[in-house]
């Protein structure tokens, strides 16, 4: 008796209909560098039209971790994609570059192409936010890898920059200026203690509406990824910036000190700034102690920009006028790692 591909777990005519719900999400992140019309295993993007002394690529990879957790509960596929991309691009913008593209990795036990759809919209959001082009991406239908229901999503973005405008931290001294950049929320870190605290089973309970949050726990958990990819690129136009830090996975306690030259270390005020509801709530369930807390999650600020203090005042306006909300964090000290105030 034949056995076939189909017999095995894996539909391709299920493949073809995602990829024909896809495409108007993925066209709509298209501008004049994507060249669509030419390759057909490869995404194709010009960058003719950078005018660069020497210019350099900048990439990074990452993926949304176990807070897709969450959306397969919550049968929530929209905004997941978005942590996706921020993850990538917030990270790669820290150098001081402009992202250009992006390509995603959708892998899963069984395909279902309503909620691939879904899942690519949100990256598609999430590239048009950063001003970059999903010019590619590929979905791997995996039986008994992974359970029916589920998936695993990861990104890769590229991004251009000068050379001599790479932001990497070495003109750091003591004496600068932190300037915290507010988070949208948890973002995409820390989601195995986040589920160990909220649990991830109840899905009726995570539906409640929590006075101490101002929201419902899902809500909450499933705000996507805040990307900062214009501000950034609009704010290094305006100020001379030393250094940029994503806070991710390590929070301020491994991120901050990633920017910060030999011998200098980072003083962070905690009561600069109202640290949001979610964090306090975690803490308290947790039973941690501050060390721990900022080691592990972003406590309301995604990310964090050094300056001279002459430039503070402008660097300010400049991310207000991006929309941004902004704190003065803290500053750099002599020493080394960071110094919770």
């Amino acid at each position: 008796m034949a056995i076939s591909y189909k017999d095995s777990g894996v539909d391709v005519t299920r493949g073809y209909k995602a990829v024909d719900l896809m495409k108007k999400h993925v066209k709509s992140t298209y501008n004049e560098n994507v060249l669509g019309d030419i390759g057909s295993f490869g995404g194709f993007f010009s960058i003719a039209g950078e005018k660069m002394e020497e210019p350099v690529l900048v990439a990074g990879t990452d993926g949304v971790g176990t807070k897709l957790k969450y959306a397969f509960l919550l049968n929530k596929h929209d905004t997941i994609g978005i942590d996706a991309v921020a993850m990538c691009v917030n990270d790669i913008v820290c150098q001081g570059a402009k992202p250009l593209f992006f390509l995603d990795y959708y892998a899963c036990g069984r395909l279902y192409p309503e909620s691939e759809s879904e899942v690519v919209k949100g990256i598609a959001d999430g590239c048009r936010q950063a001003g970059c082009a999903l010019i590619g991406g590929e979905t791997a239908e995996m039986p008994g890898f992974y359970p029916d229901g589920e998936y695993d999503l990861a990104g890769f973005a590229v991004g251009i920059v000068d050379k001599k405008k790479v932001i990497n931290g070495k003109d750091i001294v003591v004496g600068d200026t932190l300037i915290g950049i507010k988070s949208s929320g948890v973002h995409s870190n820390g989601y195995s203690l986040v589920r160990k605290l909220f649990g991830d089973e109840n899905k009726e309970e995570l539906e409640k509406y929590d006075e101490r949050l101002g929201d419902t726990v899902a809500n909450v958990l499933l705000k996507p990824t805040k990307i900062y990819v214009k501000s950034i690129l609009s704010l290094i136009e305006k100020v001379e910036v030393k250094g940029i830090a994503h806070i991710t996975g390590g929070g301020f306690i491994e991120n901050l000190p990633r920017i910060l030259p030999e011998g200098v270390a980072a003083e962070v005020n905690k009561n600069s700034y109202e640290v949001p509801p979610v964090f306090k709530v975690m803490q308290e369930k947790a039973g941690i102690n501050d060390e721990q807390i900022y080691n592990t999650f972003n406590m309301g600020i995604g990310m964090v920009v050094c300056v001279a203090p002459e430039n503070v005042e402008k660097a300010m306006e400049s991310l207000k006028a991006s929309g941004e909300d902004v704190v003065v964090l803290g500053k750099t000290i002599a020493g080394k790692g960071v110094v919770l105030k």
